[in-house]
């Protein structure tokens, strides 16, 4: 019982590290992408 418990709990906190990393990384891109078109737009004045 308690081996059942301690996996269950393994494989909710490997999914929750594995979807904050895919968040992280979806959110470095958001960022890139701001900064471009921030440079993009500095450029043209």
């Amino acid at each position: 019982m308690i081996k059942k418990v301690v996996l269950l709990l393994a494989i909710i906190y490997c999914t929750a590290v594995l979807t904050g990393c895919n968040t992280l990384h979806g959110m470095g891109k958001d960022i890139e992408s701001l900064g471009q078109a921030l440079s993009n737009t500095a450029d043209k004045k």
